[in-house]
């Protein structure tokens, strides 16, 4: 009796974050920020800094804790009552590259730490599926969790420069997809527009593909 071995490689999982690199937050919640805080949306800078101290620069001279908070109520009047979730706008290419990458073979992980309201966890989980499934995002899997370097993805994907800290110290390939708040982010790979990303990710796919086959 012959036994025949049947290899079959596994899928290159890449663990993409929404807000920021899908989706623009930013664009969204600055005439929400504006709104709430009775100033002209032309006033606050379109390439704030990360958590957005330029936007609250009395809050930012009275401490770290003032800031935070009232970021986190605008946050939450935001996703509450402007569905923020369900209204912001793709940032370009993002759509179609993971269209693509998804018919390459590329497993889409969406990977996203929006659960940060207590209390509101189904309307955060329901505008994120919503806008999803809206735009026509191609995904395998939706994970809510901060702790992201957990999942074990081939690649990740995050603007947040604590998050690529902590996922490339837990030794996982993460690219940085640039914005105004990840300026202090100089190490590579670093991907500009998402047809950077699509590149940075398929040699990333095609050297696992070969090492794989090794």
């Amino acid at each position: 009796m012959v036994w025949m071995s049947h290899s079959k490689s596994l899928p290159f999982v890449f663990g993409v974050d929404l807000d920021g690199v899908c989706g623009d937050y930013t664009g969204a919640l600055k005439p929400i920020a504006a709104e709430l805080l009775g100033v002209d949306p032309s006033t606050l800078t379109d390439t704030p800094s990360y958590d957005y101290p330029e936007w609250f620069p009395s809050a930012q001279s009275q401490g770290q804790g003032e800031h935070e908070s009232i970021y986190f109520q605008i946050h939450r009047f935001a996703v509450t009552q402007r569905e923020l979730f369900k209204t912001m706008l793709p940032i370009s290419g993002s759509v179609s590259v993971l269209r693509r990458l998804s018919n390459r073979g590329v497993t889409i992980r969406i990977v996203t730490k929006r659960l940060i309201v207590p209390n509101f966890h189904q309307t955060a989980v329901q505008q994120t599926v919503s806008w999803l499934d809206h735009y026509g995002f191609p995904y395998s899997d939706l994970c809510f969790l901060g702790e992201k370097h957990s999942l074990g993805c081939d690649l990740y994907i995050d603007d947040s420069p604590a998050n690529v800290h902590t996922l490339r110290a837990a030794g996982m390939p993460t690219i940085v997809y640039r914005t105004s708040q990840n300026c202090n982010v100089t190490v590579g790979p670093i991907a500009t527009n998402w047809s950077e990303v699509e590149e940075l990710v398929l040699r990333e796919h095609e050297r696992k593909m070969r090492s794989s086959t090794i």
